[in-house]
């Protein structure tokens, strides 16, 4: 059963993009399972930068099929002109891109009560990226949404719209907010939908048939498993399940079907928007972490929050998502910072918390720490585990026995082929 979900373990950003591309020469299909253009998977092949905010990962490599299952909110505008994108840069995606009938879409309301929900909030705002995702994933617990399956027949899509206008229509006006014109964007969303159609169709039987034969799949999450929506730092968290039980779910395969769980962290930590972050850097050190990782959201270009490594974090990602192995990117980025830290324990009032608080309780923790020595050698060119700085390993030894999770690969740079594999 060689499935493998592969997510991050920290605030998104951590480098799952090139992480999958690097895996993905040697796999099947590669599989979006939740969140949407709020992703950000940046992907670097002979220095040519491709940001991937829906298609799936592993697509830059012509023998992979990708899927966007169910899971996954679609904005249809963005993901044509990523796909179109993508084929004038020589990627076709034509015959291999599948897109689950079940996806439900972002519609322009949904970006607009985004944008007045987060004005409401005042001082209490959670940073979201307003891409209608949160209103969009509402839409659809409500029973209300509409799904990419309704491109495939247009009078029940234009019945649906204008059902849903008229009622985010009273909304906005609620609000205060000046109601959306269906002539202005009734016509758009349904060339974007007639361009789309070719790739709409249920995803999960050609799924399944992957796996029944033996293929190698790839599940790829979306932000990181701190973002998740029950087992993050609520409310400050993206509308999606970011954990592995939410990877499954919006694909449809069954538990049994995963063989293993993979998951990414940076050597430091970053967060973007509001939300407590314990070892959040503001001086100068989290200025140069920023400045020297290139740490701006490539959906939002927002300066990201960075801090040190939090392997209490971690650690708890690890276990619950049943982590087996780890990658961890960006140790380059702490190449002649000197020392460098890691917290590895969690304090309220003196004492020290067994498990990983609320967001109530996370914002008054003060860490424990460790320190190590830092490695000032460039290591962007090391292909091999030995060659690494013996303090860079040690960190990474660090990384295994606090996490309970073993590193397999080390990356080195943004590269596809600045990756290196850790002997057993």
């Amino acid at each position: 059963m060689p499935v493998m979900a592969l997510l991050g373990l920290q605030w998104g950003d951590e480098g799952k993009g090139k992480v999958i591309d690097a895996l993905s020469a040697s796999v099947d299909a590669v599989v979006r399972c939740q969140g949407g253009a709020n992703a950000g998977h940046t992907v670097i092949v002979g220095g040519k930068k491709r940001v991937l905010h829906l298609v799936p990962s592993g697509m830059l490599y012509a023998h992979v099929v990708g899927i966007i299952g169910n899971g996954v909110v679609i904005d249809p505008a963005k993901l044509v002109d990523e796909i179109a994108a993508l084929a004038a840069a020589g990627h076709d995606l034509a015959g291999r891109l599948v897109i689950s009938e079940r996806a439900h879409l972002v519609m322009p309301w949904h970006k607009e009560l985004d944008a007045a929900a987060e004005s409401a909030r005042g001082d209490m705002k959670i940073g979201t990226t307003g891409r209608g995702i949160g209103p969009c994933y509402a839409d659809r617990a409500s029973r209300s949404g509409i799904c990419a399956g309704d491109f495939l027949v247009e009078e029940r899509f234009i019945r649906n719209f204008d059902a849903q206008l008229a009622a985010k229509n009273r909304l906005l006006e609620a609000y205060g907010r000046p109601a959306l014109r269906r002539d202005e964007h009734l016509e758009p969303i349904l060339a974007a939908g007639r361009a789309l159609r070719p790739h709409v169709k249920d995803a999960f039987a050609p799924l399944r048939d992957l796996v029944a034969a033996g293929k190698e799949v790839i599940l790829e999450g979306a932000q990181g498993s701190m973002l998740d929506i029950d087992h993050g730092t609520y409310p400050y968290v993206t509308s999606s399940h970011t954990h592995v039980g939410g990877l499954l779910a919006g694909c449809g395969l069954p538990a049994r079907a995963l063989d293993r769980v993979t998951g990414v962290v940076k050597a430091y930590c970053t967060r973007v928007g509001a939300g407590p972050f314990p070892t959040e850097e503001s001086g100068e050190i989290g200025e140069t972490i920023r400045t020297k990782g290139g740490e701006f959201g490539a959906t939002t270009g927002r300066p990201r929050r960075c801090g040190w490594f939090d392997a209490v974090a971690v650690k708890y990602a690890v276990e619950s998502n049943g982590v087996d192995t780890l990658v961890v990117t960006k140790g380059d980025i702490l190449s002649g910072l000197g020392d460098v830290k890691a917290c590895t324990g969690y304090r309220i009032g003196g004492r020290l918390l067994d498990g990983y608080p609320r967001s109530e309780d996370l914002a008054l923790v003060e860490p424990e720490w460790r320190t190590f020595t830092g490695w000032d050698e460039d290591v962007s060119g090391v292909r091999r585990w030995e060659d690494l700085p013996e303090s860079l390993r040690a960190f990474v030894g660090f990384v295994d026995a606090h996490s309970g999770a073993r590193v397999g690969w080390v990356s080195t740079g943004p590269e596809r082929s600045q990756m290196l594999r850790r002997p057993h």
